[in-house]
Order: C-alpha cells, then structure tokens, then sequence
C-alpha cells in the first residue's frame, strides 16, 4: 500500500478524533462488585533482615514476622518456621500462612491481610500473584519501595467482578470424564480450579486477565467488563464514524492497560482500543473489526503478557490466520506486535470490504459465526473449508463403524450438543456448527469408536445442518418383533456374556434377543430360570 498523501494524514487524523469523541458516550453495562477488607495486618516473611526490616514498620500496618531461619530477638510479633514447612493460600485481606502439618501438634496458622515475602523464593510462583502479595529483594530501596506499594493496600477496595460463568455449556467434564481445561491451563492468576463436572472461578483471585473468556470454545466464561458486546460495539462505532469522516485504511490496535500509555502520534490510521489485558478479546472480536471494516487487527505487546497468556494468545492467532488464510485473505491480517514497532505494523492487509452490521449480542460461537459468514460472502475465491491445527474449538467427528455400536455415550456427554441420537432410529446425528473439539467424546466412548478433526466449514447450511454420523438398521424383538436396539450392541452382549453361568442354555441365549417386556415374561415362564434367581437370592 502505498503512504497516504500528506492531506489525507490530516483527514485519517481528524477521522481518529471524531471516532475517539463519539465513543466517549457509550456506556458500559455495569457488573458486580469484588470487595476487599485490609485492616493493615502485615506479614513480614524472611530471616533476619525481616526482622530488622519489621521493627521499623509503622501504621497503617501492623506487622508480624514469620522467621524463615535466624534468632528470635524482641520486637514485633513473630512466629518462627523453625523446620515446619510453609504455605501460604488467599488474598487481600484474607491471607493464610499455614506452618507445619495440619492435625500435628506443632501446626499454626497465621491470618494476616498484607505479605511481604523478602524469602529467597516467592512462596507464589503464579505469573499474576493474588493482590496484597509483594515478594521482594532484601536490599533497603527494595523492601521500602515494596513497602510503599501495600500502604495503598490499606483500607476497603472495590473491583469489578470480571467473568459470568454457564456451567450448562462448559465442556470441563462429563460422566466422571474430564475434557477440557484450556481455562485452567491459561489463567495467570491460577483462579480458576476443578471442581467435579464444573470448574470453579475464584473472584478475589482474579484480576481481569480474560483469557479464560478467549481460550472458552463453549463460551461458558463470558468477560464481564467489560462484555463482548460492548467491546463489539465501541469497534463497530468508532470504525463508521472514522469511514463517515472519510478517514482511510483503518487499523484498530489493542493496547493492554498494564503496558502503560497508549502512543500512536504518527499512525494516522491506526485506531487505539484500552483493554485490560490482551488475552481478554479473542476470536470472535478479531474476526469482528475485520467485519466491521478495519484492514487490519494488531495485538500490541509491551512485554507485560505472562507466558500462558502469549501461549493462549498464539494459539488462537494460528487458528485465525487459517480461517483467513482458506478465505483468500491475508493470514496476517490479524497479529501480534511488539510495541516498540507498532509505527510500522499500520499499513493496510485486507482488501476493501463491505461493512457487517450486526451487534454482537449473540453468545461468543453465534458472533464468531456471524463475522466469519461475513467475511466468506465478501472474499472473491474462498476453499470450501479451513484445515484447522489441533487445539482450534472448530471441527468434526468421525466414526469407526467396525468398533460403533451406538450406544449414544457420545451423545449423551457432549456439552455442545453437536451429538445427538436420531430421534427414535439407531442413528448418531452430527452438528458441525456446535463441535467444541473438547475430546469429551474420545474420553467417554467404550469402545475407542470416534475421533475428531478440527477444521471450519465455510457453508453455513451444511455446517448447521445434521446428519448422519452413524446408523444401523434397527435389531427386533425376537418375540414380538419390536425394534429396541442395534444389531451391534446385540451382537456385543452375546459375545460379552458367552460361558456365563446364567446363559448356559439356549433359551437363556435367546432371551438375550427380546425387549424388556418379552424377556420378563420368558424368564416367569422358565422354571429353571426362575429357580436360579431363587438360589441366588438365597445365596446373597
């Protein structure tokens, strides 16, 4: 592309402002609130040097040492380690330093709201540490520049309360089975857990990161503050208001709060949105500014991404440039830059598109859907479909009709309803649109009969439309000719059950061969059969 002519710097600059100006006024939908007590009780972790360093300590703390090794000397409160061992669990305003083995008569806990860990090792290795933990040097501008920073820390504090959760949708685990951890795999802050069949979200912990929301393929965990729709929004607006003002090429650029301020003096085109973290806006929202109009989508980051995050992040970025790649678009259209270059990452890589309209107020799967069909009804020689790395929450299932045998274990654990029974027939339906690519099938089938693939197809009909995975022909009752189960399950019970005591004979065999109704009356019918289940009950 070649450079804009001076006079259209100034238009794209004015464009700029007026698109800035005009979403100044959009509102956000609020959400609830995290609070926060610190009544300045501080723990001052380390050897000597904490308790030096403790016994100049004044209000708002109140601090207490927990001597890691060193003489006990007067001054603050203190409680030694003395060998046991030490944990340390919470946050602010709610920490607990567990010493030694609960249940044994050496163990103590201490509630403090405030840690200042000076130990060699941080007892939190999470790349986001919980708020009201500083681990710190031992040197004096360290530990009273730490110092400084928990005197903020005291008093009451509010944050929002960053995610929505759907357990209904989430695809964590199944039946005893666990498929998907992607969130607890992602989250810096290590909020997020396992709990049974659902995942639980620590809100204290959590700090608004929103990976968990960009790495959901279900979109059980929503980013709450602010929401994809509003996000979506904010784009949508400041995208037209700049096309009105006959700006040019536009490039919407995500800039995270904690790289600090946003610069963009010499980038006339390129349109700054504040998030909180970078990993808070994924697929659904890149594919969207795309949509909207924006030639480009950079992800601008100034070194502060924690490594699961740039992990997560990355991941998402290759399955983006495939989808955009099998469209015929540029596979870079979407990516991540370093801030220091972001000057020279604005020029254009989409071609000219018609603007997409809609709102985004769908779940996360339904905007994702919305932008893509956008963008597949603009491209000039689009594939068929996009052959997607594993890991992308796109894709389709096949069967092994030697090993099926329809039992519907699939169906029955399948969070999004991508596996369905046939409606009465022996028959296993497929929804493509709806596969989430969480394995939560593979790890429930008995019989190793189903595996998936990721890939995206284009053809909205053909990837909302079921159809047939599998089918048998129906197995009927022996006795009264009712269809009520699959020629292999039947076929598999006989074999399971051959040289078991109770289906020595054939009548036993056959019985095998009826519906529920038809084998209760045989088995009333058959004496020996009867007296069997006389002698085993006896027995028991």
């Amino acid at each position: 592309m070649s450079k804009p002519s001076v006079s259209q710097q100034q238009t794209n600059t004015v464009a700029r402002a007026a698109a800035q100006a005009a979403v100044e006024g959009l509102t956000v939908k609020p959400t609830g609130r995290v609070e926060y007590r610190s009544r300045g009780r501080l723990a001052v972790i380390g050897g000597q040097e904490a308790l030096e360093f403790a016994s100049r300590i004044s209000d708002p703390f109140k601090p207490q040492v927990v001597l890691l090794q060193g003489e006990e000397e007067p001054g603050p409160p203190l409680v030694s380690v003395a060998g046991r061992t030490i944990r340390l669990d919470g946050y602010l305003g709610a920490f607990k330093i567990s010493l030694g083995e609960e249940g044994k008569s050496n163990y103590e806990m201490v509630d403090v709201d405030l840690v200042l860990d000076l130990g060699p090792d941080p007892l939190f290795s999470m790349p986001l540490t919980p708020p009201g933990y500083l681990h710190a040097a031992t040197d004096e501008i360290s530990m009273v520049a730490a110092l400084e920073q928990l005197t903020e820390l005291v008093g009451t504090f509010e944050k929002p309360r960053y995610f929505n959760y759907d357990a209904s949708i989430c695809a964590h685990a199944r039946a005893g089975q666990q498929a998907c951890t992607r969130c607890i795999d992602a989250c810096p802050a290590e909020a997020i857990t396992s709990l049974a069949e659902t995942i639980e979200v620590n809100p204290n912990l959590c700090q608004g990161g929103g990976v968990c929301a960009t790495v959901c393929p279900s979109g059980a965990i929503q980013y709450a503050y602010p929401r994809a729709e509003d996000t979506l929004q904010q784009i949508r607006t400041l995208l037209r208001v700049y096309r009105d003002n006959d700006g040019t090429d536009p490039v919407i650029a995500f800039f995270s709060e904690a790289d600090g301020e946003v610069t963009c003096a010499a980038a006339e085109n390129l349109i700054p949105i504040l998030v909180e973290e970078l990993g808070s806006v994924g697929l659904e929202v890149w594919f969207s500014a795309l949509a909207y109009g924006a030639t480009a989508v950079l992800l601008v980051d100034g070194g502060a991404m924690p490594a699961s995050v740039s992990t997560a992040v990355t991941q998402q970025l290759i399955a983006a440039g495939e989808i955009l790649s099998a469209m015929g678009y540029p596979e870079n259209s979407i990516r991540l830059v370093k801030l220091d270059g972001v000057e020279s990452e604005t020029a254009s890589s989409m071609p000219s598109i018609e603007a997409a309209t809609f709102s985004g107020v769908g779940g996360k799967r339904q905007t994702a859907f919305m932008a893509i069909d956008h963008l597949y009804a603009e491209a000039s020689q689009p594939k068929r479909m996009a052959n997607l790395t594993t890991g992308a929450p796109f894709g389709t299932a096949n069967v092994d009709e030697d090993r099926c045998t329809l039992c519907m274990s699939c169906a029955g654990v399948c969070p999004g309803k991508a596996l369905q029974t046939g409606d009465g027939n022996p028959q296993l339906m497929f929804i493509e649109g709806n596969c989430l690519q969480c394995g939560m099938c593979t790890r429930s089938c008995p019989e190793d009969a189903i595996w998936i693939s990721p890939r995206f197809m284009f053809e909205r009909e053909v990837r909302s439309r079921p159809r047939v995975l599998y089918e048998e022909p129906p197995f009927c009752c022996v006795s009264c000719g009712k269809p009520f189960a699959t020629h292999s399950v039947i076929t598999s019970m006989l074999s399971k059950l051959e040289g078991h005591w109770m289906f020595q004979n054939e009548r036993a065999k056959r019985r095998l061969m009826m519906c529920d109704d038809c084998r209760v009356v045989d088995i009333v019918q058959d004496q020996e059969a009867m007296q069997q289940g006389f002698e085993t009950h006896r027995r028991q």
